[in-house]
């Protein structure tokens, strides 16, 4: 049931997802009761139930709403240019939006298999809807003789997994800076593809 007009709602449902993600992160989905998201959230298990159906839907929601808005962010930036300007901003872009939500990644990636059959299907496919927008300036950079991908679907993965992968060691204040951990990537990824 939803929440009357002024309400705490708008400030205790994201609180919701919030510890989900945090707790889902830490211990995985299967290990964690809805009990113990109340308690993080400062609520009675009953009360979660004005946010969420039940925990399947939490985690979907957190899934969707991951890539829903890395979808959105990337279809916001401009798609023009060389097969090369679009991979290097592919690069960059995917780092730059990866780096600062470590927990959602973590969620989104190792928690596919604990969607049900229906939700799992829609996530899958937002993800390729992701991943065929690299594949597709891959395509076009082996097509231009620029690049050297004699399977773009294989190079698509390697590299987005990659990338992705920034999120298990990166720490703001380290040795390096988002911008130095993203030259580098961009580095790796050029001479991996280009003739």
């Amino acid at each position: 049931m939803a929440r009357t007009q002024g309400s705490r709602s708008k400030i205790t449902g994201p609180r919701v997802r919030e510890a989900a993600l945090h707790l889902f992160a830490k211990h995985g989905f299967a290990a964690v009761s809805m009990r113990q998201i109340a308690a993080e959230v400062g609520v009675q298990a009953g009360a979660l139930y004005n946010y969420t159906p039940d925990k399947q839907a939490l985690l979907f929601s957190l899934m969707k709403g991951h890539m829903d808005d890395l979808l959105e962010a990337w279809h916001d930036l401009p798609q023009a240019g060389t097969p090369d300007a679009r991979l290097e901003a592919f690069v960059r872009f995917h780092i730059g939006f990866h780096m600062p939500r470590p927990e959602s990644v973590f969620v989104s990636y190792m928690e596919l298999r604990n969607l049900d059959p229906g939700n799992f299907e829609i996530v899958e496919r937002l993800r390729h809807e992701y991943e065929d927008a690299l594949e597709a300036i891959l395509r076009d950079g082996d097509a231009a003789g620029v690049f050297d991908v004699p399977d773009p679907k294989i190079a698509t993965l390697a590299v987005i997994a990659m990338l992705t992968g920034v999120t298990t060691w990166y720490r703001p204040g380290g040795r390096l800076s988002e911008d130095e951990v993203s030259d580098q990537y961009w580095t790796m990824v050029r001479k991996a593809v280009r003739r």
